[in-house]
């Protein structure tokens, strides 16, 4: 689900430490780079990926924050999608969060893989023994977003985040799209989604677009949703449309 949201707004305020930079590359004229930080939401090391543009080197960019899905890394997105030239292109910094905690040692955290180190959901756990370490909303939304504007120019007003197969419709419905879209209170966000026709998770009717299609066209709100053909659920896929989505938000984020 793809949109542009103010991010990281919360009054809460996590103490700033220091990062440790793990690589750097050039390319497309920017950086891409990797940190590690003990996280103080999580408890633990956490790992996450900056493009910085070439346009970083003279002024604040806007910053967009990505969200990868199950099993995924920090690494998968920046390595895998091909979005770097687009992102250079139209000036803006790209934020890629690992999914989940790890090292955490929770029992039962490795027991399957679409849940705990496989897939974090981006929710805060309430029970334990997860309530501990796997506070992620927290993280993405609060300290990550704190973290960046205190150590990278970026322009804390122009900031928006997209992803891909990175929540569910039953488990965690106070933070689902489909959910949060019937009560979304700011302006009307251009929403643009890609679906691939042959994916495996749409077949099995695990994924749901016509509810949040719905759902946006009871708010009003607009969305383009796009049913490709021939492609199903991997980064093949990501990387065919990623270019139309970095489109998509830097037009948003006037970059």
């Amino acid at each position: 689900y793809l949109d542009c949201l103010p991010f990281g707004s919360s009054k809460k305020q996590s103490t700033i430490m220091a990062l440790k930079q793990i690589s750097s590359n050039k390319c497309f004229g920017g950086l891409q780079k990797g940190f590690e930080r003990v996280s103080v939401e999580l408890n633990c090391k956490m790992k996450f990926a900056v493009y910085l543009p070439p346009k970083a080197e003279t002024g604040k960019c806007p910053a967009l924050y990505w969200l990868s899905g199950l099993i995924c890394t920090e690494q998968s997105f920046i390595s895998k999608s091909g979005y770097h030239q687009a992102a250079s292109e139209h000036g803006l910094f790209v934020i890629a969060p690992d999914t989940s905690p790890h090292g955490c040692n929770a029992k039962g955290e490795d027991e399957s893989w679409d849940f705990g180190t496989g897939a974090g959901f981006y929710a805060d756990a309430t029970e334990d023994p997860w309530k501990t370490n796997y506070r992620m909303y927290s993280y993405i939304t609060e300290e990550l977003p704190q973290l960046i504007n205190a150590n990278f120019p970026v322009d804390p007003q122009r900031t928006s985040i997209f992803g891909h197969s990175m929540g569910d419709q039953s488990k965690w419905k106070a933070y689902n799209a489909t959910h949060l879209v019937k009560s979304y209170p700011g302006s009307q966000p251009g929403i643009l989604t890609d679906q691939g026709k042959d994916d495996q998770f749409l077949l099995d009717e695990q994924l749901l677009p016509d509810n949040f299609i719905a759902a946006c066209t009871e708010r009003k709100i607009p969305v383009v949703f796009r049913l490709q053909e021939g492609n199903e659920h991997s980064y093949y896929f990501i990387a065919t449309f990623i270019t139309d989505h970095i489109r998509h938000h830097a037009k948003y984020l006037n970059a």
